[in-house]
């Protein structure tokens, strides 16, 4: 019996307070920057591109591979700027090619996903959340890993948020995939210094959490 194929995820993303930029130029390079990494590494249905304002979205097959791509682009962002990212599955329209204009359940359930991170990082609490799936309203998916998704968003999110510059380096160098040894090079500090930052600031636990949730379909 053939499996029935899992509806797309819709991925929208922006940036945090990008009208404070000094350099607003230079903002948008690193957006692009960060988004032709992520297209490079990521499978997608559509790839990231940058649409209004300061505003981003794509399409991917499985919820594995938006949130992969989300973490992935926050990283790679930081600390140039911070950014937020509403994932939704179900069906997807497209209404007008030759200007982009997309439709359907998946991007209302992203946008709803969007809308409800940046209410929540209003609470001091949980300021380093960045990021919230939601299932389009008749989605056959298991509501139950929808919740259990947020939950590990939660914790992930928060981790991030809380690394220092360096230790951000490092963790976007593990989930592309490099050594310690590599990134002690890249660095100019010890293998042991390495290692030290992995352990203390939890690199470990969340390049294991990204693992667990890039295989989710």
């Amino acid at each position: 019996m053939s499996q029935i194929q899992p509806s797309p995820v819709v991925l929208i993303g922006d940036i945090v307070a990008s009208r404070q930029s000094k350099d607003r130029r230079a903002l948008h390079r690193a957006v692009e920057r960060a988004l032709a990494d992520t297209n490079e590494r990521v499978e997608h249905v559509e790839p990231l591109e940058i649409t209004v304002g300061d505003e981003f979205q794509g399409v991917y097959p499985h919820l594995g591979a938006a949130l992969d791509a989300a973490l992935r682009t926050r990283v790679a962002l930081r600390p140039a700027a911070e950014s937020r990212y509403g994932l939704g599955r179900g069906a997807t329209t497209t209404l007008d090619k030759a200007r982009g204009i997309k439709d359907g359940p998946a991007w209302w359930a992203a946008r709803e996903a969007i809308v409800d991170v940046e209410k929540l990082a209003t609470r001091a609490a949980l300021e380093h959340v960045h990021t919230a799936y939601r299932l389009a309203e008749g989605e056959s998916d298991d509501p139950g890993t929808a919740l259990a998704v947020d939950a590990a968003l939660l914790c992930q999110d928060h981790m991030v948020g809380s690394l220092s510059e360096r230790s951000g380096r490092l963790l976007k160098g593990l989930l592309d995939g490099m050594t310690q040894r590599d990134l002690a090079t890249a660095e100019g500090i010890t293998p042991s210094a390495v290692s030290q930052r992995v352990r203390a600031d939890g690199l470990a636990v969340i390049v294991r959490c990204h693992d667990l949730l890039k295989d989710l379909r």
